[in-house]
């Protein structure tokens, strides 16, 4: 059986993914001592699965080195309790082949990759990437679909077309065009993974029955995000997750306001870190030039976490 064939056949988790952060020292050094302490606040939060090294794992503002150091501490903190979901992306076919091959002898369950940035590559490019990618692992590959911070854009064609070759196994579909969801798992009968990737997506996503959620809310507030995914996935229950999605919106507008408005305003990493430091272990601060959340949004915010039940540190 050839190493694609053994990837397709391995499973990927379903339900609630926690995108695990990068601790940083205030002189821009890795504290990792912050790690553990951190992901074991995701597990008892409930989530299903940890992704170290995404997009907020800050990936992009390290080199190969630290990143691996990272990676090999959030799989020794989390002990095997839950998968791991590993960021292995790069700029280049060679140094993403060389993160996987890494993730997968660290211990990692499966890769998280988002299309090649900054060059832009075309969609047969792209492909021929992710490719390379399964030629050299044997843990499945997670495409990680982010069209602003790559200008790639693989359509459901291509994704079902990656997913048939056992290319990838699954698609973390950050679009916010819920249609993108329910497209892809139409053409695929349900059979390639898909996981909301983005929040303004996930209440439709997960009701069009996408497998799974990684984003900015079961990041920070995981245990709301499991109630959500439980009520829709599990109970089908869409009064109760009307009531919990209520609650989770207004947090979702604040974390993406500057993103969505593609100006000023909070910035979602900024929003991320300081709602951790507020109900969970302190985590530190972003890397610049991400700042720390400007002073006018704490209150904000604080209310937000205390309507979901988390109690706010008052030493902040």
């Amino acid at each position: 059986m050839s190493q694609n064939e053994m990837s397709h056949h391995k499973p990927l988790f379903r339900g609630v993914c926690a995108s695990s952060i990068t601790p940083f020292n205030p002189d821009g050094s890795l504290a990792l001592g912050k790690l553990k302490p951190h992901i074991d606040w995701l597990i008892a939060e409930g989530v299903n699965a940890i992704s170290p090294l995404g997009s907020s794992g800050e990936f992009a503002g390290m080199e190969s080195d630290d990143r691996k150091r990272v990676l090999e501490a959030a799989i020794e903190a989390c002990a095997g309790r839950v998968p791991i979901l590993a960021g292995t992306h790069h700029v280049s076919t060679r140094l993403t082949v060389d993160l996987s091959k890494h993730a997968e002898q660290a211990g990692a369950d499966a890769l998280l990759i988002v299309p090649p940035y900054y060059m832009a590559p075309t969609p047969t490019q792209t492909m021929d990437h992710f490719r390379r990618i399964a030629d050299a692992v044997s843990i499945p590959i997670v495409l990680y679909h982010n069209i602003p911070l790559t200008a790639i854009d693989l359509r459901t064609e291509h994704l079902a077309r990656m997913f048939r070759e056992g290319s990838i196994k699954g698609v973390k579909m950050s679009n916010p065009e819920p249609d993108r969801i329910c497209s892809l798992l139409q053409e695929t009968e349900g059979k390639l993974t898909i996981y909301a990737g983005i929040d303004s997506v996930a209440f439709e996503g997960l009701c069009h029955g996408a497998h799974g959620w990684i984003s900015g809310i079961p990041s920070m507030v995981p245990a709301a995000a499991v109630k959500l995914h439980h009520a829709i996935s599990v109970q089908g229950d869409l009064v109760a997750a009307r009531r919990i999605w209520a609650k989770l919106a207004p947090l979702m507008r604040l974390q993406f306001s500057a993103y969505h408005n593609k100006g000023d305003g909070a910035h979602w990493f900024s929003v991320m870190k300081a709602g951790l430091n507020m109900i969970g272990p302190e985590v530190g601060d972003p890397c610049p030039p991400v700042l720390p959340l400007p002073p006018e949004f704490h209150e904000t915010l604080a209310a937000l976490l205390r309507d979901l039940d988390y109690t706010v540190k008052t030493n902040l």
